[in-house]
């Protein structure tokens, strides 16, 4: 009985610390201002706990963005699944599916590329996500490199970009996934429609 009311414990721990990253990360102004030991007091746990759990702030980090990639995965879902997606059509929804998750979370994801994961190349999701895309770019016709144009592609929707141009340039958010828009066209040729038509942010 003790050892599963300190599984229990433990799980709650968790759970708290989570989402007491998750809000700060989402409420600070830069994601340099959020420490551990911030964490760590809005959650009510020691500051040992954190690192026992998590190892450093890379690992809580990653862990954070881990518990928030459902909304993504199900985006991703829903334009795969979408019928009547032209290939090239498919690339620009997958596109501006994670250029949206990037837009609401983007101090936690530039959090995560300071922190790098050490690089976002050697994050989890990144390989994930460069796989899912690069598999949609194969059926492009005259894409001739997917593996590179999926990298150069996820290169135009870095997180530190995305903030640079929302919080510093005052860029909106529907003016960047426009010019996303556009800027995929280009690289594939021909046109698409604007983002938002089918699901918006």
């Amino acid at each position: 009985m003790a050892q599963r009311t300190e599984r229990a414990d433990a799980l709650r721990n968790r759970e708290a610390v989570l989402a007491a990253a998750d809000a700060l990360f989402a409420a600070s102004t830069s994601p340099h201002s959020v420490s551990m030991d911030d964490i760590a007091a809005a959650a009510g746990v020691g500051k040992g706990t954190l690192f026992r759990r998590f190892g450093d702030r890379a690992g809580l980090i990653g862990a954070v963005i881990a518990s928030r990639l459902d909304p993504l995965q199900q985006s991703v879902r829903e334009a795969q699944d979408a019928a009547g997606s032209s290939p090239r059509q498919l690339v620009l929804d997958l596109l501006d599916a994670s250029l949206r998750f990037k837009i609401e979370n983007r101090n936690l994801m530039t959090a995560a590329e300071d922190a790098g994961l050490s690089s976002p190349y050697q994050a989890e999701h990144y390989g994930w996500w460069h796989e899912i895309l690069r598999a949609a770019l194969d059926q492009v016709p005259g894409v001739h490199n997917a593996d590179f144009t999926a990298h150069a592609l996820l290169a135009a929707i870095r997180a530190d970009l995305v903030a640079h141009l929302i919080d510093d340039q005052k860029m909106t958010p529907e003016g960047l996934r426009s010019s996303l828009a556009a800027y995929v066209d280009n690289v594939l040729g021909g046109s698409s429609h604007q983002p938002g038509t089918r699901k918006d942010a």
